[in-house]
């Protein structure tokens, strides 16, 4: 199993290193190729949808493309917010990373309260047409996976409660930076599909 190098052998060193890639990136990263295929899945049902209808989306529907688009750059910021957090962990600045990890969450909760708007004032429902059903699966999904996300930064920042970190407290900042990414870029590919395509 990896482990950061101690701070008493790096003194003088200002970055958090491994001796050897972290089990558990590693292990995220597989898991997410397994997450991939799951939504390769999800945007080959929606193309194949999309190519037998004559208007994408279908006449009727009313989407507030900019208002999802507002959010869409909102969870795109949680990123370089996460990521930002995770250099903070790396530099051994504890306190910030963590306020920065709670921005990443308030960023995501916004994203997340807007697609439950969405779904509740969205004209067009999951029985009315397969624009419907495929809209509110893939963002469904989605969303749920963005819940999750939010839930796994809640027990970092509760790992993180302590003056001192642990050596596994990296690679744990690593992978769920990970996944955020992941949902990040996913949403980015739905929200073209969904709201920009014509």
């Amino acid at each position: 199993m990896s482990q950061a190098i101690p701070l008493s052998s790096l003194a003088k060193q200002e970055k958090i290193v491994h001796d050897r890639p972290p089990m558990l990136a590693i292990g995220v990263m597989i898991w997410l190729g397994s997450e991939l295929m799951f939504f390769s899945g999800l945007f080959a049902a929606l193309f194949t949808i999309r190519a037998h209808l004559v208007s994408w989306p279908p006449k009727g529907t009313h989407l507030d493309v900019l208002q999802s688009g507002i959010f869409t750059l909102i969870l795109v910021s949680s990123s370089f917010t996460m990521q930002w957090a995770v250099w903070l962990i790396e530099h051994h600045r504890r306190r910030e990373a963590r306020n920065w990890v709670i921005t990443t969450m308030i960023l995501g909760t916004l994203f997340v309260g807007n697609q439950a708007y969405e779904w509740t004032h969205l004209t067009t429902r999951w029985y009315t047409n397969s624009y419907g059903s495929v809209f509110f699966i893939t963002t469904g999904i989605h969303g749920l996976h963005v819940f999750l996300g939010l839930v796994a930064m809640a027990f970092l920042l509760f790992r993180m409660r302590g003056r001192e970190g642990d050596p596994g407290e990296l690679s744990t900042f690593q992978g769920v930076s990970y996944y955020w990414h992941f949902v990040d870029v996913v949403w980015i590919g739905l929200y073209s599909s969904l709201f920009l395509l014509k």
